[in-house]
């Protein structure tokens, strides 16, 4: 049985994890076509886990009313909403001058590994 005392360091194999490469495409050529897998300890899951729930309870007061993406509750399409207000917005009112908007085309945050 495993059992961590507080002030205690952490066993180390409680912090093994293997990284699997799972290719997107059936012949890859490059690194950023391989979508990486985190294979954690059970244990570790677990831990986590419990620290994560615990944590629950504090989260909205934490993060921003404003975050909408990976936030329960929250939609990521809500910002999508925004924009298209504002753009029309934009175009409709003649007090508006000077106004530009970029769109940024970003890789997903989660398929990069640094």
């Amino acid at each position: 049985m495993l059992v961590i005392r507080e002030g205690q360091a952490s066993p180390s194999r409680l912090n093994h994890t293997l990284v699997a490469l799972i290719p997107k495409k059936p012949s890859p050529t490059a690194i950023i076509e391989f979508r990486p897998i985190s294979l954690c300890n059970v244990v570790y899951k677990l831990v986590t886990k419990v620290i994560s729930n615990k944590l629950k309870i504090w989260l909205p007061s934490i993060i921003s009313p404003n975050q909408s993406a990976f936030t329960a509750g929250r939609l990521i399409i809500d910002n999508i909403l925004i924009a298209y207000e504002i753009f029309h917005a934009m175009h409709k009112d003649s007090r508006v001058g000077g106004a530009m908007a970029l769109k940024l085309d970003m890789t997903k945050a989660y398929d990069r590994v640094e």
